[in-house]
């Protein structure tokens, strides 16, 4: 009996410390209570575990990760920290907390491996990492749970999934981007091709993107849901929302009970929304996208219409025609629809509606909470620019505005689509009894007879275009066949840049000369025109800061422009993106040599507006348009919409605004006014962003959306410039001459072009240290609320890159 107690109470302490161990599982560590490669940390409530992992046995690559604790063996990875820089063994690698105050993985030898940064400037006396029930790993004081006073978390560093609760989006504060990034492939977390972002440019929309290319877009958040995804809708499993503010754009989902599901962006390009299935203990993918051919960004083109059901799935919207016939025909459609009948904004437009689509791409548009449907209408009657309007949000009947620029691209048709009103001809908007009679005909055989009058037409006048601009351009002409063997036949492993006209590769001629071949796509927004445009601005043109044209190829359809190459490509790498550390920031864009890349543009203007044998205008002066030698000496780029003016002309004005919105002045924005004096507003900018390495558009502070030029002023009449300069700068001993630099570009962006001084006059105020004028308001120095005839209220508040296009 004696020994049936002493076994009873045996197994008692056994139970117990089997329990207790359940129930108080480790979920943070310290300095002195680390990590080591076989132990874990778990969340209070067993959801997730922490610790080290090898994605598959054979890879013998390690790496510190949060996975499902349920979902073994397998572990469901959802965060990884070391995910770029993987560890090659275990051996003596801890992860810890050290002063002040981060998580960080050090190998044997103490040299850190990765490790958490933070902005924050708290005083905590016993910093811990804890990874939390919700899967979020934070760094914080041990007794202090305030989520605003967290040192750092995970969820701020998503990798390919999105868990509830964690955010997706952009802090206008900040800066910082919320993304997903798929895994190079299932054995290696390192970032892949794809990313998804809630991309608040123009009206926020979440876009997957492969590289820099748009693959897939949900269209614009609609109040309800995003305009794209219909199936999206209020369900018992989890709510979502979207904070859109002056400080903030992100989009979230919340559990509404116990069910598991999260977002994951997968190395194939497929984002999966998953659910835990209990009984069968996996994971079951309930909505992929993208779903089918009308979802993949761009099917149909500009104005095309992509309904699944119909075969072909494309189609040109009521009163649009295809771009190209011939290749319509043979169902290649990315070079879009174009309208039937042309626009004329000075004999006015109307519009048309058009009803149960997806929204088109919102990268170019400009929204308003406030606005009527009606004011939304005026607002966009008024822009010669804006080709459509519909209601920003569809609760309630409706409220709000959204207006686009340039063309409506990736539409489809839906069952619950939205209304969009299109910017249409006069002529085009007859009788409720007309229009019923036109899209009776546009479905019917005219399409057909159409369309081949079209091709024919369209097919012989290309061919003479193109003979013409060959015996116009008087350069020297390479055979297309050198140029594609030059650059491996167009590889993506020669391909240094693109844009809206196409993309860039680096070729080298049998020779051994290095050259830049700018290959226009054939659903470029440069056509025949700017094509011939650049080559007669620049052919002629021969200074030390003007890129050198070579040569150019009009062969099998290809539209190509061979330049000399610039080995270090082009300026905003340099000062907007982490490509170089903070020393070789030091080395290579200190003082002299930004002051350097100012000088040199300022020279390339000078003689561009006033030595060359045209007054050329560039109207798109950037820094992407701004190249640099192996000397970083800047060359100015991209003549395709720069204008040539005669005699003493010094400006211009047109209805179709183009450039790139952050670089334009207010009276070319709003009137269409432009002059030498725009692309001195242009350099303005350009200088502050080369002084600060901040951009523009896009500029944030702590207190309102504003942008860069709205901050510089703002600290201009408080006497704190100082406050502007990079901090890689402000150990130069030419402080005194960037605060020169900093009043040379506020004279520039003054909102009035006749305050502007001319090139000529920067050029002099840069080579001497004579007494400057006083700065006046600069244009466009805030973009919160419409407060003048120059507001850029049509645009939006974020950052972006806009080509407002030429209707064709």
């Amino acid at each position: 009996m004696e020994n049936f107690l002493l076994m009873f109470q045996l197994l008692q302490i056994l139970l117990c410390g089997f329990l207790c161990s359940i129930f108080s599982a480790k979920d943070t560590i310290t300095a002195t209570d680390f990590l080591t490669d076989g132990k874990t940390i778990t969340s209070s409530d067993g959801s997730f575990e922490m610790g080290f992992f090898s994605p598959a046995s054979f890879t013998n690559k390690w790496y510190v990760g949060i996975w499902y604790k349920h979902d073994l063996p397998d572990k469901c990875v959802v965060w990884v920290a070391n995910r770029a820089i993987p560890l090659t063994n275990t051996s003596g690698v801890t992860l810890k907390i050290i002063n002040p105050g981060l998580l960080a993985l050090l190998t044997a030898a103490n040299t850190i491996m990765w490790s958490t940064n933070s902005s924050r400037r708290l005083a905590v006396k016993n910093p811990i990492a804890q990874l939390l029930n919700s899967g979020n790993l934070v760094v914080r004081d041990t007794n202090d749970a305030n989520v605003e006073n967290f040192l750092w978390q995970s969820f701020d560093y998503p990798t390919d999934t999105l868990l509830p609760d964690m955010k997706m989006g952009k802090n206008f504060v900040t800066g910082q981007e919320f993304y997903l990034s798929s895994w190079k492939n299932e054995y290696d977390p390192a970032p892949g091709k794809y990313t998804y972002h809630c991309d608040p440019t123009g009206y926020p929309q979440d876009v997957m993107r492969k590289g820099e290319v748009k693959v897939f877009s949900t269209g614009p958040w609609n109040g309800l849901r995003f305009s794209g995804v219909p199936g999206l809708t209020k369900n018992t499993i989890y709510t979502f929302k979207l904070d859109l503010d002056e400080k903030k754009a992100l989009y979230s989902f919340t559990l509404l009970g116990s069910v598991m599901t999260k977002l994951t962006m997968n190395s194939k390009g497929m984002l999966e929304r998953s659910m835990w299935d209990e009984n069968r203990q996996e994971w079951n993918v309930y909505i992929a996208s993208p779903a089918d051919n009308c979802d993949y960004y761009g099917t149909c083109g500009a104005y095309g219409s992509c309904n699944n059901v119909l075969t072909p799935v494309c189609r040109c919207l009521d009163k649009f025609v295809p771009k190209d016939p011939r290749n319509w025909a043979v169902t290649k459609w990315s070079g879009g629809c174009v309208r039937r009948t042309p626009l004329n904004c000075q004999n006015g437009d109307g519009f048309l509606k058009y009803s149960g689509i997806k929204l088109p791409d919102t990268q170019y548009s400009w929204f308003d909470v406030s606005m009527t449907l009606r004011e939304c209408k005026q607002a966009c009657l008024r822009n010669c620019s804006c080709m459509a309007y519909s209601n920003l949000d569809i609760r309630n009947g409706g409220s709000g505005c959204l207006l686009w620029f340039g063309d409506l691209i990736d539409i489809r048709e839906l069952s619950g689509g939205q209304d969009i009103f299109i910017r249409m001809a006069t002529s085009e908007l007859g009788s409720k009894k007309t229009k019923l009679l036109a899209l009776s005909l546009s479905l019917s055989i005219g399409v057909a007879v159409i369309g081949l009058t079209i091709g024919l037409y369209i097919w012989k006048k290309k061919k003479q275009r193109n003979l013409n601009l060959k015996d116009d351009l008087d350069l020297p002409l390479f055979a297309l066949s050198s140029l594609t063997k030059a650059t491996s036949n167009f590889s993506v492993e020669n391909k240094i840049g693109e844009g809206g006209f196409g993309s860039v590769y680096k070729g080298i001629l049998e020779g051994g000369q290095e050259i830049a071949i700018k290959r226009l796509s054939t659903s470029s927004s440069q056509g025949v025109n700017e094509f011939k445009n650049e080559v007669i601005c620049i052919a002629k043109l021969q200074h030390r800061n003007l890129v050198k044209l070579i040569g150019c190829c009009i062969a099998g359809g290809e539209k190509l422009l061979v330049y000399e190459y610039m080995p270090n490509r082009s300026l905003d790498l340099f000062i907007f993106e982490d490509l170089l550390t903070d020393e070789q920031k030091s080395l290579l864009l200190n003082w002299p040599k930004r002051f350097n890349i100012i000088n040199g543009i300022a020279r390339g203007l000078l003689y561009l507006h006033q030595d060359s044998r045209l007054r050329i205008i560039h109207r798109d002066l950037k820094a992407s348009n701004i190249l640099l030698d192996a000397d970083m000496n800047p060359k100015i780029s991209d003549f395709g919409i720069a204008r040539s003016l005669v005699g003493n002309e010094t400006g211009a004005n047109t209805h179709h605004v183009v450039g790139t919105h952050g670089y334009m002045s207010p009276e070319y924005v709003v009137h269409g006014v432009f002059s030498i004096k725009s692309d001195v507003f242009s350099f303005g900018v350009l200088v502050l962003e080369t002084i600060s390495g901040r951009r523009n558009r896009g500029f944030s502070n702590e207190s309102r959306s504003i942008n860069l030029i709205g901050h510089v002023w703002k600290l201009y009449k408080e006497g704190r410039s100082l406050e502007l300069i990079d901090a890689h700068l402000m150990d130069s001993c030419y402080i005194s001459e960037l605060l020169r630099l900093i009043h040379v570009a506020l004279l520039c962006v003054q909102q009035c072009p006749e305050d502007r001084p001319d090139m000529p006059t920067v050029v002099l105020m840069l080579a001497n240290d004579a007494i400057l004028p006083q700065a006046k308001e600069p244009g466009f120095f805030t973009e919160s609320k419409v407060t003048s005839e120059y507001s850029t209220s049509m645009y939006s508040t974020n950052e972006i890159t806009v080509t407002l296009l030429e209707p064709r």
